[in-house]
Parts: C-alpha cells; sequence; structure tokens
C-alpha cells in the first residue's frame, strides 16, 4: 500500500480529514509497513502519526476593528443602522449632559470659584 492508503486509513481511525493528518518524516519506513487499521493505531499512539490542529479563523482582523473602535473610528454614516435616538437614548444623553455639568459646577466650588451666592445668579 501506498502513503495515499495510509494517510486515508489514519484519517478514518482519527475522525479526521486527511489534509489533518501528518506522517513524521523520520519514521516513514515504519509506516508504510503498516497494513492494517491496529497497526495505523499503534502508530499514532507512538507518535509516528500526528494529527494537526483544526483550522480556524484566525481573531486577528476582529482585534483589529475593535481597536480601532475604542478610538471612535469606523463610526460613520455608512456603518450606523439605527436612528440616532437608538443608538444613545435622549434620556441618556440628558443623564451624561447634567452629570458633567454637576461634576464642572463641583470642581469650581472646590477651587473656592463658586459659592452659594454666585450661584444664585445663574439660577
Amino acid at each position: 500500500m501506498n502513503l495515499r492508503t495510509k494517510k486515508r486509513l489514519a484519517a478514518q481511525v482519527l475522525g479526521v480529514s486527511p489534509k489533518r493528518v501528518m506522517f513524521n518524516p523520520e519514521r516513514l519506513d515504519e509506516i508504510k509497513e503498516a497494513l492494517t487499521r491496529a497497526d495505523i493505531k499503534s502508530l499514532i499512539k507512538d507518535g509516528a502519526i500526528i494529527k494537526k490542529q483544526k483550522r480556524s479563523a484566525s481573531g486577528y482582523h476582529a482585534k483589529q476593528v475593535r481597536k480601532q473602535k475604542s478610538k471612535g473610528k469606523r463610526k460613520g454614516h455608512g456603518s450606523r443602522k439605527g436612528t440616532r435616538n437608538a443608538r444613545l437614548k435622549r434620556k441618556e444623553a440628558w443623564e451624561n449632559k447634567v452629570r458633567l455639568q454637576r461634576k464642572y459646577l463641583k470642581t469650581l466650588r472646590e477651587k473656592g470659584l463658586l459659592d452659594s451666592k454666585t450661584l444664585e445668579l445663574f439660577i
């Protein structure tokens, strides 16, 4: 039997595609001598026949996109699905504005630029 048949047999034993079966180049003589499935199984156990890792989609590009989005990129008109209010609710936008204003007032009070009398002028 030639090596192609051995590869097919090994793939059946391992339960994978023949693409994922790899022969140890140093032990090809032993593999050529194997005739039965039992021989193939023993070679797998010895490490003469190896099952390659499954190929999967790399996360590299997704990682790059996530990185760009965190910087505020890729958010133009063509990328948007919902309306402005669906993407950021009116209430949430208002809450953010008010919180910022209150934070700013607090820092002004701490610096001594604002007190209760000067606050009355703005209200």
